[in-house]
């Protein structure tokens, strides 16, 4: 009979000739023969019947192609935890890295000081996927913002400047600017998805900006000035 290549068939006619060839075996035949009636390989057929003898039917079932998963990946399990908590952890500067975010090119290098391996840029691409990480837009954040004192300044100082200018019939005008600043930042870097990264920046800047103040009136609604 003519040989067949087994891994050309389908899942099932896979399993129908493993079958076969336990049958075959148990009717006392030889490996040739099974081959010559089967249509595989003798070396084939000793395969099925060695794998029926140590896993039973069981392992003549169906099973699943193609690479298992973690199978061939360049990283160990603990590797890829090490790399995501440094990702989820510390900024590119921390570690003296010449990167404001972590962008591909970023996480190869730090794949690189911390195990030894250089991995292509698009396999770089391809761990951040599996890992739920996403190319997102920073939000920014001043050194020198203090959101603690901010609030203990609404809840102790506020209401009596409100009590003042209510009495003195005042009117109580919030300014702030807003224009152009050469610390503009259009990158994106890596990060969880949900979880929008921080670059750190000095507040300190050149700018060019336009004063406005916010003030309340009796209506109840607010009058914008331009300074």
């Amino acid at each position: 009979m003519e040989k067949i290549d087994a891994r050309t068939l389908s899942q099932d006619a896979q399993y129908q000739i493993r079958r076969q060839v336990v049958k075959l075996r148990q009717r006392g035949m030889r490996y040739t023969e099974i081959a010559d009636v089967v249509g595989v390989a003798p070396t084939h057929a000793c395969r099925v019947y060695k794998r029926y003898e140590r896993d039973g039917m069981q392992g003549l079932s169906k099973g699943r192609r193609g690479r298992r998963t973690g199978q061939q990946r360049t990283l160990g399990k603990e590797q890829e935890g090490a790399v995501q908590k440094t990702i989820q952890d510390r900024t590119p500067d921390q570690l003296k890295m010449p990167f404001a975010l972590w962008t591909r090119q970023a996480v190869q290098e730090l794949i690189k000081r911390q195990h030894g391996i250089e991995m292509p840029i698009r396999t770089v691409g391809e761990y951040l996927m599996r890992w739920g990480f996403t190319p997102q837009k920073p939000i920014r954040k001043a050194y020198e913002q203090r959101p603690e004192q901010v609030q203990k300044w609404l809840q102790a100082e506020y209401p009596e400047i409100a009590k003042r200018a209510k009495v003195e019939g005042a009117d109580i005008n919030w300014c702030d600017e807003t224009g152009l600043r050469n610390d503009e930042n259009r990158s994106k870097g890596y990060s969880p998805k949900g979880k929008t990264p921080t670059i750190r920046l000095n507040a300190n800047r050149t700018s060019m900006s336009m004063v406005s103040a916010i003030s309340h009136q009796q209506s109840g609604q607010s009058a914008v000035h331009d300074i």
